[in-house]
Parts: structure tokens; sequence; C-alpha cells
């Protein structure tokens, strides 16, 4: 009889998944179509600046033209990926399919004409909202749309990085601190495998990141070959990574929370904020910390990339792009986090090899996971990031690098519709708040 019931069970579980794969894998690969599409012309962007310098300096006007559109035809898109988080927490208002077209055509444009901004928040907002026009369609009940928008997260992740595995653990991770339910989990796997596969089967490439270090020696038994110095350095860079994330965060709160404050008229904002990121650019007298920053159209210029190589950036390079791009975001531009955080990690892990004669690449792949881990509270979907673009054989640093700035980022983060399930001092909330709502919680104990 018991044979019976189990067989009956995992019948079920097959059919269940059997279900879901016929109403993930079409959503995934419009979804993957699109992000494709949005990686082609934010490629045709970053080259027409590049090409044309001076159109940086209409960034203020661009703002403007942002701020109109979004304020005649958003409606709650500007919320972004907090509203897609929101609507999985607590389905209310919905997502509306405008908000697809509306956050591709503004983060073109924010690139375009030289915002510091990313590409991520794009995807996961283009995923969200194709995820909940299916979802309509489909007529789901709550329980299962939420499942599909976490689908549709996944699938934007995954496509717009090339990393599929970590587009679905993002997805899981990214809802709670300290909390993951497994009840998408393979929905979300199969949708950011067809969103990556679908947006590569076009053309995209991604950028190829490589780590070349390789530890040759031996401590304390034959058979144990370890580098424990190098591990008590990136202990210690973990530190700094996770308080470069709580830096960037709590940085652009502040920012945005000056802007509204003491800019009344809206339209401004995205002026002041385009003027300022225009000057600092003149000031340091670099326009590399403009757009993506994955590449440099100069010989010899900062990036991500060249990050990886010994002089590859100054010792205050991720601190420019950190400004710039909490400038650019907070002011109303449209891009995501993400790459820019991948941009200041990395060269904050060149600076950190340079003075600790850590080896340079390694430094800058871990800064490159870490200070997304520490901003956005998702060690594991950064630790599994790093294998993917990096290989396994680093593994163990990744996880060290990712958890302990995860741990040293606080109660901060990116964003502000993730909840608290468990906090970092390993104390449960009956019901979760979000991390403002437990930062105030925080401060009235000590009150």
């Amino acid at each position: 009889m018991k044979k019976i019931t189990y067989s009956l069970e995992q019948f079920r579980i097959a059919q269940y998944l059997g279900v879901w794969s016929l109403y993930v894998i079409p959503v995934s690969i419009i979804i993957g179509l699109i992000v494709a599409f949005f990686l082609w012309v934010l490629e045709w962007a970053t080259n027409v600046r590049q090409t044309h310098l001076w159109i940086i300096y209409l960034l203020p006007l661009a703002g403007i033209l942002i701020t109109y559109v979004y304020r005649q035809y958003g409606k709650n898109s500007d919320a972004g990926n907090n509203l897609i988080m929101d609507e999985i927490h607590e389905p209310g208002g919905g997502i509306p399919v405008r908000m697809a077209p509306l956050v591709l055509i503004s983060t073109v444009v924010t690139h375009l004409f030289g915002g510091s901004a990313g590409r991520e928040g794009t995807a996961v907002q283009i995923g969200g909202s194709v995820s909940s026009f299916f979802s309509n369609i489909f007529n789901f009940k709550q329980e299962d749309r939420r499942i599909l928008l976490m689908c549709g997260m996944a699938a934007g992740f995954g496509a717009v990085f090339g990393t599929p595995v970590a587009g679905c653990i993002f997805a899981l991770e990214v809802l709670s601190v300290g909390r993951i339910k497994y009840d998408a989990l393979i929905p979300c796997l199969i949708a950011a495998t067809i969103g990556h596969f679908t947006c590569i089967s076009t053309g995209v490439h991604h950028t190829h990141y490589v780590i070349a270090y390789q530890s040759g020696k031996v401590f304390l038994f034959p058979y144990l070959s370890f580098d424990f110095l190098l591990l008590i350095k990136v202990i210690g860079a973990g530190v700094c990574f996770g308080l470069t994330g709580f830096l960037f965060a709590e940085l652009s709160h502040l920012l945005k929370s000056m802007f509204n404050n003491y800019i009344r008229i809206t339209w401004l904002i995205p002026v002041v904020g385009g003027a300022l990121v225009v000057g600092i650019s003149l000031l340091i007298g670099s326009f590399d910390y403009l757009g993506l920053g994955v590449t440099s159209a100069n010989p010899g210029g900062i990036s991500i990339v060249s990050a990886f190589q010994v002089g590859g950036a100054t010792n205050l390079s991720w601190f420019w792009k950190l400004l710039l791009t909490a400038i650019t975001l907070s002011s109303g531009f449209k891009g995501g986090e993400v790459t820019p955080l991948f941009f200041i990690g990395a060269t904050l892990g060149n600076m950190i090899a340079h003075f600790t004669g850590a080896p340079v690449d390694l430094m800058a792949g871990l800064g490159f996971i870490a200070v997304f881990a520490g901003a956005t509270n998702t060690p594991l979907a950064c630790t599994f990031m790093g294998i993917e673009l990096f290989g396994g054989a680093y593994s163990l640093y990744f996880a060290i690098a990712c958890f302990t700035a995860y741990y040293f980022s606080g109660h901060s983060g990116i964003y502000h519709a993730q909840r608290v399930a468990i906090s970092k001092f390993h104390e449960e909330n009956d019901e979760p708040k979000t991390l403002k709502e437990f930062k105030s919680h925080l401060y009235d104990q000590k009150d």
C-alpha cells in the first residue's frame, strides 16, 4: 500500500511540473527574445555615445523626457523592481503591461546620453511585466500568479547575464532576507534556462571573464593544498565588499530622499542629477564611469574587464562609479544597479589586491559578485553566479566573500520591498518587515 501511495505522489509531482512547464516555456521564450532585443539596442546606444561623446551634455534633457513619459503614461510603473516584489508578497494593483516598453526605452535613453546605470532592473521588469500579462490571460489564482512572476524575474535575470542558475536562485532569494521558499524552484530554473538559451540563440554574446590564478601552495599536511594567508585576505575583502554594498544602498536612498525633499519641481530633479553626472565626469577628467562600464572605448580606460588586470583601475575608481550610479538612479533615470555593482566590486577588488598582494584577477572577480551580494542580500545567487562566470575552481572563495559581504552589509539593500524574514542576528520575525521597517524597529529598540 505504501508503494502505491509513493508512486501516486511522484505522479502528482510530475504532473505538476509538466503543467508548469507548459506555462513557463512560452513566457520565458518571449522574455528571452525581448531581453535579446534590449541588449542589442543597448549596445547600439553605447556605441553611439562613445562615438559622439558630445551627446552626454544632453543628459539633463533626456531626464526631463523620461520624467514626462513616466508621469503621463507610467501609472505605477515607476516603482520598478519593487512593484514586482510587492506584487509577489501581497498581490494587489497588478503590474501594467506598459512597464516593459517604458523601462526598455527609458533605459536605452539613459545609456545613450551617458547616465551611469545597469541593465538588470530593466530585464527583471520586462520579465515581471510579461509574466503578469500572461497570468491575467491564464486567469491564475494569487499563488500561481506569484510563482509566474518569480519565473519572469528568473527568466529576465538569466537572459541578461547569461547565468541561468544564478537567475533561478536570485528570484527565490531576493524576496526575503534569511528565508527561501522552494515552491517555485523548478519553474524558476526552467524559466531562467529557457530565457538564457533563447537570448543567446539570437546571436547575443555575453562578456567572457577569466580568472587565471592557480594556487600551488601546500600547508600543514601533504594532501591539503590551500593558501591560508589568501583566505584571510578574502575574508577581509569580504568585509570591505559588504560595507561598500551598504554604502551604495544607503547613499542611493539618501540621495533620492534629498532630491524629492529639496527639489519641489519634479522635472528639475533629473536636470540636477544629469548635470551632476556630467559635471563630476568633467571634474575627474574621465568618462569611463558612464553607461555600463563593461568595456572602455579608450585604450587604457577603466572598465570591468580592465579591473581583472594589474593597473586596470585607480584607487578611487570604485568610488566614482558608486557616486555617479547613485546620482543617476536616484534622480529618476532608468536602468539597473547590478552591472554598476559589478564595476564597483571589480575595481575595489583591484585596489585591495594592489595593497594586499593578493591575485588581482581573483580579487576583482570576488568583488564583482560580493558587492552585489551585499547590496541585494543574495549571497547564494551571487556564489552561483561566480561559478557560472568564472568556473568552479574558486567556489570556496566565492562563498566566503559573498557570505561575509552579506552579513557586513547589515539590514540594508537596494530593494526597499525586500522583506526581512530572519534577521542577520538570527531573530525570526512573526510578520516579516520590509528593510526600512526592520531598521526602524532596530532603532526603536535601541532607544
